[in-house]
């Protein structure tokens, strides 16, 4: 019996997904409930399983190939698919079944590349050629015959073009093969990331001696975050405030219990559970700074979720810490790191990317000294943190050297005033200097 796998019902306000690396090769047998390939989402990679156990018979659709919720991904047989042939023939033995399936499987195979080839002869690149190939190869002036389609029937891939354009950029020196291979596999590994930054520039420096240029489609996500940035720049009126901490005082609380709180909690104490606790305090002092604007209406939320940016391969990600207010710092810390680790596989949710009412980046654990965070629609404001250096400050009319973190508040103007936005953004560095005050919530 056949069954079809489908694409599922897609997250709320997502109309499409483009498809990404399957899991299993025609022919090859799966399990019930497992992965067969990957959907890429503006926001999330979602996992398509099998509905039955069986063989993987037909593949319907190409990596890069743009879906909507219904259609059909590919036909699982269910059984070892050895029950595919006559019934009458029950008295045949396995090895002649075995055989006879091989025969007719070499045959199809024959005419299926003889008619790719007839295909690819008469130049008709849209009959062979996924919609994601033939734009690739448009854009970079590759022809259907010179790529060699491992799709089904031939079908050409975008992973195919990608690499006859790879290998026609290195074909001439014989000192560039292991180059090639080496841009080859980063093609590769480009189609199962996502197209990485990481992998683009390294498909760049492959040819260091030409001046190079390398098209790529944007991934789904990265095109939702430009529109977001480019919605928040243009539709709200956002200002930045800055200050200063001395993180003298947390630094040192944190050395003094770092130990047994990783061996009672098992998670580490970090610098974020403090700045999650502070946050939240300046939140309830200032309510305005945790509101949003729908419409006409100022909506004033009693709840605190608090949205923490996590860098992954696909880009920037903001998963939720619901109700924050009663989380305790093992548990905040125990969730960023679950959130980070899953942001790094592509297996955050939808629903744990919904929501927010306020937002914390840490930019300062690539190195930045100073930035200005841009704020998450419909959120009103951003607090940025960022790296912690030495500096010389004045305590208590001595100069001393201190560890230094400078801190950003982005907000909309529209909605908060400047004198709550430099109070609340002060708040957070009063509570910070003296930790104890977040205990007594004076």
């Amino acid at each position: 019996m056949a069954t079809e796998v489908k694409v599922p019902e897609l997250p709320e306000s997502v109309s499409e997904a483009t498809v990404g690396e399957w899991q299993k090769n025609k022919g090859d047998k799966v399990g019930r409930d497992e992965n067969l390939v990957d959907l890429e989402t503006d926001k999330v990679v979602l996992e398509v399983p099998s509905t039955s156990a069986g063989v993987l018979a037909e593949i319907k659709v190409s990596a890069g190939d743009t879906v909507k919720a219904g259609d059909v991904l590919a036909i699982v047989e269910e059984g070892d698919g050895s029950d595919a042939g006559d019934d009458g023939d029950d008295d045949t033995s396995d090895d002649d079944k075995k055989a006879a399936a091989d025969d007719d499987s070499d045959a199809k195979s024959d005419e299926a590349e003889d008619e790719a080839a007839e295909k690819a002869d008469s130049g008709d690149d849209e009959a062979i050629a996924s919609p994601a190939a033939k734009k690739l190869m448009d854009e970079n002036d590759v022809a259907a015959r010179n790529v060699e389609g491992t799709g089904k029937d031939g079908r050409i891939t975008k992973a195919d073009v990608q690499k006859a354009i790879d290998n026609k950029g290195d074909s001439k020196p014989a000192q560039g093969e292991d180059k090639s291979q080496s841009r080859a596999d980063s093609s590769s590994e480009r189609e199962e990331q996502a197209v990485s930054e990481q992998a683009d520039r390294q498909a760049l420096a492959d040819a260091p001696s030409e001046r190079t240029e390398q098209r790529v489609p944007m991934t789904r996500i990265r095109q939702r975050i430009a529109e977001r940035l480019l919605d928040a720049s243009q539709n709200t009126a956002m200002l930045t405030t800055f200050n200063e901490v001395d993180m003298k005082a947390v630094m040192d609380l944190r050395n003094q219990y770092k130990d047994k709180f990783e061996k009672d909690h098992e998670v580490r104490l970090g610098f974020m559970s403090f700045f999650v606790k502070a946050a939240v305090e300046a939140l309830k002092r200032f309510p305005i700074v945790n509101a949003s604007i729908d419409e006409g209406d100022i909506v004033y939320h009693g709840f605190y979720d608090i949205g923490v940016a996590v860098s992954s391969p696909r880009g920037l990600l903001v998963p939720v810490l619901r109700d924050a207010d009663q989380q305790s710092y093992a548990q905040i810390e125990s969730t960023i790191r679950d959130l980070g680790k899953r942001a790094q596989e592509g297996k955050v949710t939808m629903d744990e990317m919904s929501g927010g009412t306020f937002t914390i980046t840490n930019g300062g654990v690539f190195g930045s000294l100073l930035s200005t965070p841009i704020i998450n629609p419909p959120q009103a404001a951003i607090l940025g943190m960022h790296a912690t250096n030495d500096k010389p400050v004045v305590v208590d009319g001595e100069i001393v050297i201190r560890p230094v973190m400078q801190l950003a508040l982005s907000y909309d103007h529209r909605l908060i005033d400047g004198r709550d936005a430099v109070l609340f953004l002060r708040t957070i560095k009063e509570l910070i200097e003296d930790p104890a005050r977040l205990l007594l919530q004076v």
